[in-house]
């Protein structure tokens, strides 16, 4: 019975594809170097508008990054930002919108540590979402948070 457990996980593990912060930029796109920060709490981002890649729309995928609390409790996280290094939307200028992703848990999960990296694996859309911290390019309907293990 616990050979069936394992192969069921493994199954569901398998079913996200594996995407890093460079497969949601279209080939040819570059990244440009950050503004520099004033110091004076504005904080512009560059390229709010960035291009997407549209392949990716619908697909389930497994992305590691940082989380950037948007709602929740101190247990239960239900709206985050997933950031490609730490510290992007609150203490540097935020990246490109298509290196944020905007993620929406229906019933929440526990965030342990902001300081670590973790993996978000759920259904990615390539809608956009705007806050007061950032325009993001990419929606994900979060279905599982892991510890980042690579």
């Amino acid at each position: 019975m616990l050979g069936l457990l394992f192969f069921t996980t493994a199954i569901s593990a398998e079913e996200y594809k594996e995407v890093w912060w460079e497969d949601l930029m279209p080939e040819g796109f570059e990244i440009p170097t950050a503004p520099p920060v004033n110091h004076l709490g504005n904080m512009s981002q560059a390229l709010p508008n960035a291009p997407v890649v549209g392949e990716l729309n619908g697909q389930s995928v497994k992305i590691p990054g940082f989380v950037v609390p948007l709602e929740g409790t101190a247990e239960m996280t239900t709206e985050f930002l997933l950031v490609p290094y730490f510290g992007a939307c609150v203490h540097v200028p935020p990246p490109p919108s298509n290196q944020i992703v905007y993620v929406k848990f229906t019933e929440g999960v526990p965030i342990d540590n902001l300081y670590d990296a973790v993996w978000v694996s759920g259904v990615l859309s390539t809608e956009g979402w705007s806050g007061d911290i950032a325009s993001v390019g990419y929606t994900l309907s979060g279905a599982s948070v892991t510890p980042f293990d690579g």
